[in-house]
């Protein structure tokens, strides 16, 4: 049965007509709202970097067709108002009438297709979210046909992380491509913006501040929940600095919270502490490519290419000490490489192996390293919740059982780049999931590296001939209950086969002044729409 949207059967009319009373703000209510987290954007382009950070942010100023309603979790429009399935592989999407971007130009239907095109273009690291497009093509005004390789069962999903950006302001400022984020050269589009969102990007200083003022173009002005005209945000890497912010006032909201200070803000008269489980894993990266590690002992040989060097290494680090000491509880240790959000997810998939560090022990003697090695190892130190003491905690771990790993730490504007590059033998990685179906990561981390967004984050270069086929075969079935299966089979295989050692889910925890209202989202996104400061 063709796939068909009738937004009108979200809400009755009085339903509807009520909500929009009750989502109306006060006249004279409007407030700025000031909030903090550890590190920066990379780029204000929305096709350069894919980061949840960078698109969470860029979402005040650029809108997608699509999104994620921030209390369901269901996909609902935005700037396209109903959708389609002509044929397996031609999705029709009609566009919603009377946006204009901050600038007062009209949205048309060619900024959408050049949109889509951008996100799929040599420079872009969104890949992942064009999978199975061919081409996109204008039908009318209001009408753009989305024309797939193969069926496409996610498609919707992949949609909400592709936003639109006007053709005619790109073509001015000579950022038609993406901004290179392997390369120092700068378009115009990485530290500029304009959109058909809520906000304006007012400022961006690297490092120091970024500043948004309210869209007096944008389409959905007051009929939204938020009363909020200026956001200004604040990267501030020192947890003990970005504390003392909230505690004086001069942040209303921190998202990276410090784990040691929650105590004392839940106990504060005038904070509050919101909590949930992140749609994020944190997990190891090998190489599994070089035929020699660099920076090891181990001459003519790469001991991470061996499964029982890879179970060893698993079977060595003490998840519920982790989450016990190191996380003090603000973390769900996970055998998944996903959360339990993620469509594939199973209570199967999710069971660790045992901590064992006399099996560890075996398993290196079996491999030829009953002496253990030496191992780079590197590390962010301001992206993951804890990650420099994670780090720290699991090189001890890997001590006791003959590991010697060579710790390094980095700020993660630097950390990140570096390992794209393929610079790290074993990294800490953390990784969410914005389309919350497992293709997603199976894609990313665990698909062989081609093209596209086969195998784009796959760092430590695993490959294997059956991930490979699931992966493929996963991104064009449209039997659902077939798919889910193969989905669970691939989390499965990247357990079995060690592709990446899963560690833990991490916990939220927003710390604000308790006059904030918003909506806490497990992919740890603010929707910037229904922020509200009384």
């Amino acid at each position: 049965m063709p796939l068909r949207f009738d937004p009108s059967s979200l809400l009755t009319a009085p339903a509807l007509a009520a909500a929009l009373v009750c989502m109306m703000p006060a006249i004279g209510s409007a407030k700025p709202f000031k909030w903090a987290g550890s590190t920066d954007i990379q780029s204000m382009d929305i096709h350069s970097q894919n980061s949840a950070l960078g698109n969470g942010i860029h979402a005040a100023v650029y809108e997608s067709l699509v999104m994620f309603n921030s209390r369901t979790l269901k996909v609902e429009p935005l700037l396209a108002t109903s959708w389609q399935q002509v044929s397996p592989t031609q999705l029709r999407v009609k566009l919603r009438q009377g946006v204009k971007f901050s600038d007062g130009s009209a949205m048309t239907a060619d900024d959408v297709v050049y949109s889509l095109q951008r996100a799929m273009s040599r420079t872009s690291t969104y890949s992942i979210y064009t999978q199975g497009m061919d081409r996109v093509a204008k039908v009318d005004g209001e009408t753009i046909d989305i024309f797939l390789k193969n069926p496409n069962p996610v498609i919707l999903n992949q949609l909400t992380e592709l936003r639109v950006m006007s053709k005619a302001w790109a073509e001015k400022h000579n950022s038609v491509e993406p901004k290179d984020i392997k390369s120092k050269d700068e378009t115009y589009s990485h530290r500029n913006a304009m959109g058909t969102g809520p906000f304006v990007l007012k400022e961006w200083v690297p490092d120091q501040k970024i500043v948004f003022t309210a869209n007096p173009n944008w389409w959905n002005a007051g009929k939204t929940e938020g009363n909020v005209t200026e956001i200004t945000f604040t990267p501030i890497k020192s947890e003990a600095t970005r504390i003392a912010a909230l505690l004086s006032g001069e942040v209303d909201m921190v998202r990276d919270t410090s784990i040691q200070d929650l105590g004392r803000l839940k106990a504060h008269p005038n904070l509050k502490v919101m909590e949930m489980v992140e749609n994020r894993t944190v997990y190891l990266a090998m190489d599994q490519f070089r035929d020699e590690l660099q920076g090891s002992n181990i001459k003519g040989k790469n001991p991470l290419k061996d499964l029982r060097v890879r179970k060893a290494l698993y079977q060595a680090i003490d998840g519920a000490a982790l989450q016990r000491v190191t996380m003090r509880g603000m973390s769900k240790p996970t055998g998944a490489i996903v959360s339990p959000l993620v469509n594939g997810w199973t209570e199967a998939v999710d069971k660790r192996l045992p901590y064992d560090p006399n099996a560890a022990k075996a398993l290196l003697a079996e491999a030829g390293y009953k002496d253990g090695f030496e191992v780079d190892f590197a590390c962010s130190n301001n992206a993951i919740i804890q990650d420099e003491e994670l780090c720290q905690a699991i090189t001890s771990m890997w001590s006791r059982v003959g590991v010697k790993a060579k710790l390094r730490t980095l700020p993660s504007v630097t950390y990140y780049p570096m390992a794209q590059r393929h610079e790290a033998s074993i990294a800490l990685l953390s990784w969410g999931v914005p389309t919350f179906d497992a293709l997603y990561t199976l894609q990313s981390l665990t698909r062989t590296k081609t093209t596209g967004g086969d195998g784009n984050y796959n760092l430590g270069r695993y490959s294997n001939e059956r991930m490979d086929y699931i992966v493929d075969r996963v991104k064009t079935e449209t039997d659902l209950p077939v798919r889910s299966r193969l989905l669970t089979e691939g989390l499965q295989l990247q357990n079995d086969t060690v592709a990446n050692i899963p560690l833990h889910n991490q916990m939220l925890a927003w710390a604000m002044k308790k006059n904030v209202e918003l909506v806490q989202r497990p992919d740890n996104r603010i929707d910037w729409r229904l922020i509200k400061v009384n």
